[in-house]
């Protein structure tokens, strides 16, 4: 789980650029240049740090399971957004319910191995503590139709 980008010893922000270290990544916000290398799987999904509509609910269900099964199988995995807390946190979250863990116990272990501000945003916690099925499904009564 990480960002776009990193903060070097000047205090100057610094592109973090995936190669072939990893697997499989997943990217939440985009920027040019930042890999992953050809031949890696990758899935770029634009997603707001924000309310979710109904159908980027779906793709969080999607990519978490993605994550879930590749992590299964032993594959190293990087999810990313533009900080690293949020919305890559959301996904994690999502893969570790998959996994079997409950969501305050996935929520926690990101907080305690990422950073106490991941998962900051109130919206992201109210969807796994709902499930993100139901999330899913109340937010589409919310959406014109």
């Amino acid at each position: 789980m990480g960002g776009q980008y990193w903060t070097d010893a000047l205090g100057e922000l610094q592109p973090v650029v995936a190669d072939r270290e990893f697997d499989l990544v997943m990217s939440l916000a985009s920027g040019q240049g930042y890999g992953p290398a050809a031949g890696v799987e990758h899935h770029a999904v634009e997603m707001p740090d924000d309310l979710l509509t109904a159908e980027q609910i779906d793709q969080v269900m999607e990519l978490g399971r993605v994550a879930a099964a590749a992590q299964r199988a032993g594959r190293l995995v990087l999810v990313r957004c533009h900080s690293g807390y949020n919305r890559s946190g959301l996904v994690i979250a999502q893969a570790m319910v998959g996994l079997g863990y409950e969501p305050g116990a996935a929520i926690s272990m990101i907080r305690q191995r990422r950073s106490p501000w991941a998962l900051n945003n109130h919206y992201f916690v109210q969807y796994l503590d709902t499930g993100l099925a139901i999330a899913r499904e109340l937010s589409a009564l919310g959406e014109p139709a």
